[in-house]
């Protein structure tokens, strides 16, 4: 017996069902959900959408952008359209000049509009086409088609598909994975690597392909699959046979494949007796190198160096510079397009001990080597000059070195920020880098060839650790596109495509992103004070560690903290690293009135009576800092549970757990620091500031011999 539901009925049930399994993500789908929208949102979306055009013969490429939006539209409105030979009124047209060559022949403001776009730009525009109303998604190429499906795509889902255009700043935009090849991640707190090294080339897990798609949907056009810290077998014909089935997938979503070479590769594979970059036979071992790679991936982009840095092998080995080594390497893939990112951030090597200030070497090695690179080489340089830090002034060598192409290396994964427990929406952080004036005449952003993010990406189901920390993949996608973008912006595109669209979730949301990574330097690294994180692991508070075997491995190094004050000297009377910024940059920081308060301790050894803006001495400022670093963390909190009605219950739970967790660690950050710093200054708390929970001891004799990302 068949049993028949009314339409209306069925419809309900139909709609409960969707809102049941909509109750229980796990956030595999990233930004990219494509959740049913409203019954208006709906019908206009319909409208616009009655089928999809695309002129011309299909590629690997267009057959991705095809299969993007017949996917989010299916997602959004039940149904995908079919696809079309001949527009209609309300067609989805995907056209280039070439494909659809009548585009611009009667269009001349289309046509400069297209021209400014470039390679990889693209246009979305309500207009007429062969007498007929479409959506245009036009652009100069079939990258610059996917790109635009994805933008247009995510215009429907957060309730708007308005007329625009827009084009990278910047050529090159990479991810690098500190992924080693067994799988471990150096740095890494979302489970293994996403690289299956042993079961590739054979084995080709679905997750590459939904990672070529989130990164193609924020115009991310490049990978480094493996640490920085490089293994020689990387480079041998099995590793290029599976690199090559990597490039394979990604190669249709505009995604290039890098590899970190090891300096010393031919002579620890014992292919060469030297590692020396000026000895003939290790130039041609390179060569060699580069002509097989690229035999087996045309499209290879080239190479990332760590080298001469924390025990890593470089052509300092043979008393050779940086450019030696470097331009080297990039004769090697010169021939086939290829390019060489040699990283900045170099400090003695082991055992040698540096004289004042550790923040000085990257540009004491560099600025000297200015115009001596070749073409194809770019100097990869992090947002600081120590390394990643809560927070840090930008990096001296943005604007001192105009006649080399430089990328910006960020961290998306947060080896000094609580790990992926401790919600830190770093877009804010990347933009406070990104705008800051040199004083050359441009800002931070134009001074950039590139950017590169250390990835947070991982075999976790939510990709990254944490559902928050898929906003900071987003974020430097987005960033990398247009450096000149506004993190509250890139924080409220995310949200509503990641939760809801819906002002009561997304407008909270924004708002504890935007207090975040303020409440995690606040708790950890007040004032301009770094690198004060535990030993090796990297986890929670050790100020007082002084016992490593070189002096800038040791947070006391940093601190300075003692009877009279707090804080590193880098004025002239100190290190003088102020010297390497420009000139009206040292003069403003040189005297600690002028000087931001967010970097006073940066640049500055200060007594703890001084007098603070706020009234306050400087050691009651430090401690109301702290203080609010925890409150802000329990306000993120309390936000968070005032949003449990209308979020998922799965992804609800999740978040919240983290949130109580980083309270916990926001506390002990607190506790840890006051108590060392007041043992240290001998000064007594202010009234009202509540003591630590524990003596000192307590905290000192705290260890995480098994904390995650260690590599």
């Amino acid at each position: 017996m068949r049993f028949f539901l009314p339409a209306a009925l069925a419809g309900l049930l139909l709609s409960l069902a969707a809102t049941v399994f909509a109750a229980d993500e796990d956030g595999y789908d990233l930004w990219l959900r494509y959740r049913p929208l409203e019954r208006a949102a709906q019908t206009t979306l319909k409208a616009q959408t009655r089928n999809i055009v695309l002129p011309g013969a299909p590629t690997p490429t267009t057959d991705a952008a095809l299969a993007e939006l017949q996917r989010g539209l299916k997602g959004m409105l039940g149904q995908a359209p079919a696809t079309a030979a001949t527009t209609v009124d309300g067609s989805l047209l995907l056209a280039t000049p070439s494909r659809l060559p009548s585009l611009t022949a009667a269009d001349a403001a289309l046509r400069a509009d297209l021209a400014a776009l470039g390679d990889e730009g693209y246009l979305l525009r309500q207009t007429r086409v062969h007498g007929h109303k479409v959506t245009l998604v036009a652009a100069n190429s079939d990258i610059g088609l996917l790109y635009g499906a994805f933008a247009w795509l995510r215009g429907a889902a957060i309730g708007g598909t308005a007329a625009a255009s827009s084009a990278p700043k910047l050529q090159l935009r990479l991810l690098n994975h500190w992924d080693n090849l067994d799988r471990s991640v150096e740095r890494g707190y979302s489970g293994q690597s996403i690289w299956d090294w042993w079961g590739l080339p054979e084995i080709k897990d679905q997750r590459y392909t939904d990672y070529a798609r989130a990164n193609a949907s924020l115009g991310i056009n490049g990978t480094v699959l493996n640490n920085v810290n490089s293994k020689p077998e990387v480079l041998t014909a099995s590793f290029i046979a599976k690199t090559a089935a990597v490039a394979d997938i990604l190669r249709p979503y505009g995604i290039k494949v890098y590899l970190s070479a090891r300096f010393s590769t031919p002579l620890e594979l014992h292919e060469t007796s030297t590692a020396d970059p000026l000895a003939p036979e290790v130039q041609q071992w390179w060569k060699n190198k580069a002509d097989e790679i690229y035999k087996a991936i045309p499209d290879f982009g080239g190479f990332l160096v760590k080298a001469n840095s924390e025990g890593q092998p470089g052509p300092q080995d043979y008393h050779r510079t940086h450019a030696d080594g470097a331009n080297m390497l990039a004769a090697a893939v010169a021939p086939h397009k290829g390019i060489v990112m040699w990283r900045a951030f170099v400090y003695a090597p082991k055992g040698a001990h540096l004289a004042d200030d550790r923040a000085k070497q990257a540009y004491e090695e560099f600025k000297p080597l200015d115009g001596k690179f070749a073409a194809n080489v770019l100097v990869q340089v992090k947002n600081g000059a120590i390394d990643f830090q809560p927070r840090e002034p930008f990096h001296p060598l943005f604007g001192a070195m105009p006649k080399t192409p430089l990328m910006m290396e960020f961290q998306i994964t947060k080896e000094y920020l609580g790990y992926s427990t401790d919600m830190a929406y770093l877009g804010t952080m990347y933009e406070e880098t990104l705008e800051s004036d040199t004083h050359t005449g441009k800002t931070v952003a134009q001074t950039l060839s590139g950017m590169a993010g250390v990835a947070n990406i991982g075999s976790d189901r939510n990709w990254s650790g944490s559902h928050f920390d898929q906003a900071n993949w987003y974020a430097y996608g987005r960033l990398a596109w247009n450096p000149q973008a506004k993190a509250r912006d890139i924080a409220a595109e995310w949200a509503a495509l990641t939760f809801s669209p819906d002002r009561r979730v997304a407008g909270p949301i924004v708002d504890m992103m935007m207090i975040s990574r303020e409440a995690v330097v606040n708790y950890m690294t007040p004032l301009g004070l770094h690198h004060m994180m535990g030993t090796s692991h990297h986890h929670g508070p050790a100020p007082w560690v002084d016992n490593l075997e070189r002096p800038d491995w040791n947070p006391v190094y940093y601190h300075r903290a003692d009877r009279n004050g707090i804080g590193f000297n880098r004025t002239a009377s100190g290190s003088n690293a102020l010297e390497q910024y420009a000139p009206e940059i040292a003069r403003q920081y040189a005297d600690p009135r002028t000087t931001p308060e967010q970097l006073l301790l940066w640049f500055h050894h200060l007594p703890w009576d001084y007098a603070m803006p706020s009234g306050r001495t400087l050691w009651a400022e430090l401690l109301a800092r702290y203080d609010k670093g925890v409150a802000d963390t329990r306000q993120l909190h309390a936000r968070w549970v005032a949003l449990k009605p209308l979020i998922d219950a799965r992804r609800y739970a999740d978040v919240e757990q983290h949130l109580t967790r980083q309270i916990n660690n926001a506390v002990l950050w607190r506790d840890a620091c006051v108590a060392y710093f007041q043992s240290v200054s001998g000064l007594p708390l202010p009234p009202g500031v509540q003591p630590p929970a524990h003596p000192l001891e307590y905290y000192k004799a705290l260890r995480y011999p098994y904390a995650p990302g260690r590599g």
